[in-house]
């Protein structure tokens, strides 16, 4: 796919909601027991282990979602060997976890650093006009909002799931959805991988299709995020009295 670099979208004012999403998100990474591990490399079954029970205990589970109340079996971060080698030590969770925060927690946990570094260019270049247009405040609850109908509407698609969902791409590609709306006419230059990667200054809603095409399971996200995108072109658009 291509990757955007900037866009020529000017700004009123600072977007300061994005640069906090963007340093929250780097300091929660930082602050996950596997981090070291997705720098260095691969991680260790120890490290897998302490991941896995890390992201049972915060981050949102389809099945978790649906059915109002937490898994039965979780990981305890320990390993142990077995007859096909070393796993993971599971047992009743030693704790009480509320499904419907694991879904804000979830918008600011990622897999590594490829995970993270490619949401949040979405978020640095295409976040930054969408705060413009909504002010501070508004922005962020329409962030949140994102992230929570792409993880419910993922749960209903798929509500025997156990698989934790992590990584802002459900809120992002709510923002993704507005600016497609708002701005489709935007120009951005991007990389496109061809042999090397050639600088190309091509339209906004190209390089929000492709993203879009790409990140299938967030699709209700991005709907979502389109719709009020409309709903606030209308507003914009409708003519005011005059006294």
């Amino acid at each position: 796919m291509v990757i955007p670099v900037h866009d020529l979208n000017p700004l009123r004012r600072t977007p300061w909601v994005t640069y906090a999403l963007i340093a929250v998100n780097v300091v929660a990474l930082l602050l996950t027991p596997a981090a070291p591990s997705t720098i260095a490399g691969g991680p260790a079954p120890a490290a897998l282990c302490q991941q896995a029970a890390f992201y049972d205990r915060y981050a949102a589970i389809p099945r978790e979602l649906v059915g109002g109340h937490p898994l039965r079996l979780v990981p305890t971060g320990q390993v142990a060997v077995g007859p096909r080698g070393p796993g993971c030590v599971v047992t009743r969770p030693s704790y009480q976890k509320n499904p419907v925060l694991s879904v804000l927690y979830s918008m600011f946990l990622h897999a590594g650093w490829l995970h993270l570094l490619g949401n949040m260019l979405f978020l640095l270049i295409f976040g930054n006009n969408i705060e413009d247009r909504l002010r501070p405040a508004g922005y962020l609850l329409f962030y949140l909002a994102c992230g929570y109908v792409a993880a419910y509407g993922f749960a209903a698609a798929n509500p025997s799931s156990v698989q934790p969902l992590i990584g802002a791409s459900g809120a992002i590609s709510g923002v993704l959805g507005a600016y497609l709306v708002l701005y489709p006419r935007a120009r951005v230059w991007s990389l496109v991988p061809f042999l090397l990667f050639i600088p190309v200054r091509i339209p906004a809603w190209l390089v929000l299709g492709l993203w879009f095409v790409l990140q299938w399971a967030y699709s209700v996200g991005f709907v979502f995020g389109a719709l009020a995108g409309l709903a606030l072109r209308a507003v914009s658009n409708r003519p005011r009295a005059t006294p």
